[in-house]
């Protein structure tokens, strides 16, 4: 029978292991934690640095572990099988920390990735201690060898889900410090499911003859090396970190820079919607203090008109965590007021809680301004166009009336030039001069009349309503639907088109034009195909599509038709060519915007894109409208 060999530890040995147990853990941590913010190419040279970290940290722990056990006999290691170990570590690691990389960190990825790294460190310790070469028997006790593996598989776990959660230097330093202390404990539950037994009586003699020493220096000699590596390798991610902080100091300057070019101020609240802290954009803004500006003090340099609406959404923007738009003026630093758009969004933390709002006031006064005067401008010239037609009907109505005159005296001198030799030329000739004038005369009234419909319908207020778009359009297909059997026309119409809020007479103007065009310049060669149609443009606009397979417009008049009494293609149809330009008119005044594909021979499309909600249709004073969050 072989006696059992006695063993124990050589408690500096120990310490250091552990030390660098916990050490290669914070550096591999460290490391793993910059993979998911690299790019694809930089991401894999951190996973090869933090498999290098991890898993050759903890072979040397594993190695300087096994130099602090001390069994009584000489040992040796097998090279290759010790270098094995060491490629175990190394690969087992980087597999498991590319696996979870490659999946964006998901929980899913690092419940496989953790028995993967786990499995690797048992199968390094494992095959670590199969080089251990002594003269004598190693046997294991199989239900502590399995607790090691579990504390190997539970430590690796807890590790990857530590290094990709987003984390400050104090938590990575309780991390490493755990799991630093689980593989330290993973490798001595492992030792002791270890039994050494000699093979011959006397071989514990042998350990008189042994070297203490020399197992610390190399001990040390592998402490040391393993040391200045993850040094590198702290150095490298220091260096990256430099990196980051420039790169992040550029942005800042940059998107600043980008601020102040477009005239705006940047802000930050609190998650209650407060502003605290240091605000220099806000400050330098108003001209308030900090104690004047803190808390909701900022509201007191918003306009006092202003004030209790923009309190009231930025309080229900707070409440609903939604983006912040809304308009206000702002007293400046000379007392002066400023018309200032605002946008503020909602930053997260890594649990979706809102860490703190960052908004920017964009100074659009100048904007405001030339909107009144362009509003005022277009009000002028709507009376001035009112007032032109008006006045021009009294002499064009004289015109009308002399020319009802000289239908009478024609037939009088018709009668006394009765037998003159030129009396049935000069009749010819009188006749087609007042025809000539009547013409004139038609054309000018029906110009004046388009005047006064332009004029009219500017002046006219918008009354909003929520409309059932299928139901209006299909209602207009109907009352054309004599036309369209005459031109051998079908108007069609999607059903559950999108409802908008909008004037209906104005919307019923707009696409009762555009279909009427589509009717009247239908291709006769073949069967007309007229088709209305919606579809979602952005998250605030809804853009409605008349399409026809008519004769189409070539592309140099595609501008030219919105334009007022302008006509194109072949004139064979009645009209004034006010239609389009009256429905551009109507279009521009609700904030949407008109657009014409077309082709000759193919047909054309009319694309008018208007905006979704209550806003649609309401026509703006030249007031300042009242300001409320969109």
């Amino acid at each position: 029978m072989h006696p059992m060999i006695h063993t124990g530890y050589n408690p500096a040995l120990v310490a250091l292991s552990i030390g660098l147990s916990v050490f290669a853990s914070y550096t591999a941590l460290d490391l793993a934690g910059r993979i998911r913010g690299a790019a694809p190419g930089p991401r894999w040279s951190w996973v090869a640095g933090s498999a290098l970290a991890m898993g050759g940290g903890i072979w040397a722990m594993h190695f300087v572990g096994m130099l602090a056990f001390d069994m009584g006999v000489r040992a040796t290691y097998h090279l290759g099988l010790t270098l094995l170990s060491l490629v175990i570590a190394v690969a087992a690691t980087g597999m498991a920390f590319a696996w979870v990389a490659d999946k964006d960190a998901q929980p899913a990825a690092v419940l496989v990735a953790g028995p993967l790294m786990g499995l690797g460190i048992a199968g390094m310790h494992y095959t670590g201690m199969a080089a251990l070469q002594i003269p004598g028997d190693l046997a294991y006790n199989p239900s502590i060898v399995a607790v090691s593996v579990a504390i190997a598989v539970t430590a690796a776990t807890a590790a990857l889900r530590l290094a990709f959660r987003p984390h400050g230097v104090g938590q990575r330093l309780l991390a490493a410090g755990v799991m630093g202390l689980a593989v330290a404990g993973m490798h001595y539950t492992g030792m002791a499911a270890a039994t050494v037994t000699a093979v011959a009586a006397g071989a514990p003699a042998a350990h008189a003859a042994m070297l203490p020493q020399g197992q610390q220096n190399l001990a040390l000699y592998v402490a040391g090396a393993t040391f200045f590596i993850l040094f590198l390798a702290m150095l490298g991610s220091s260096l990256d970190q430099q990196r980051v902080q420039r790169d992040l100091q550029a942005s800042e300057a940059r998107f600043r820079a980008a601020i102040q070019a477009v005239r705006g101020v940047l802000w930050t609240n609190d998650a209650a919607g407060r502003m605290i802290g240091e605000q220099p954009g806000w400050s330098a803004l108003t001209g308030q203090t900090r104690a004047q500006y803190q808390g909701y003090g900022w509201a007191d340099a918003v306009h006092p008109e202003d004030a209790q609406a923009t309190v009231h959404a930025w309080n229900e923007t707070v409440r609903t965590r939604t983006t912040f738009n809304h308009e206000h003026r702002v007293r400046m630093a000379d007392g002066s007021w400023r018309h200032y758009a605002i946008r503020a969004i909602p930053v997260l933390d890594a649990r979706g809680a809102i860490r703190e709002w960052v908004g920017v006031h964009t100074d659009i006064t100048e904007q405001r301004e030339a909107e009144a005067e362009l509003r005022e401008s277009n009000e002028e010239i709507q009376r001035y166009a009112y007032i032109v037609s008006h006045d021009l009907r009294a002499p064009l109505v004289n015109v009308m009336g002399f020319t009802s005159e000289l239908e009478a005296t024609r037939v009088e001198l018709r009668a006394a030039l009765s037998g003159h030799p030129q009396a049935e030329r000069i009749d010819a000739d009188f006749g087609e001069a007042l025809g000539f004038i009547k013409a004139a005369v038609n054309r000018m009234e029906s110009l004046i009349a388009a005047i006064l419909k332009l004029s009219r319908e500017g002046r006219r207020q918008f009354m909003p309503e929520s409309l059932d778009m299928t139901a209006l359009l299909q209602g207009l297909a109907d009352a054309h639907r004599h036309q369209a059997e005459a031109a051998r026309a079908v108007v069609t119409v999607a059903p559950d088109l999108p409802r908008i809020v909008a004037d209906r007479l104005a919307i019923e103007q707009i696409f009762g034009n555009l279909l009427d065009n589509a009717l009247k310049y239908l291709d006769p060669s073949r069967p007309g195909q007229i088709a209305m149609t919606a579809r979602a443009v952005g998250s605030r606009g809804i853009c409605f599509s008349v399409t026809d397979n008519g004769r189409g417009i070539a592309a140099r008049d595609h501008a030219r038709v919105f334009e007022l009494f302008r006509r194109s293609g072949a004139q064979d149809r009645p009209g004034e060519g006010i239609g389009l330009a009256h429905v551009k008119a109507l279009v521009r005044s609700f904030g949407g915007r008109i657009e014409v594909r077309s082709q000759l021979g193919a047909g054309t499309t009319f694309d008018v894109t208007l905006p979704r909600g209550a806003s649609t249709a309401v026509r703006e004073d030249s007031e300042p409208a009242p300001l409320a969050a969109a």
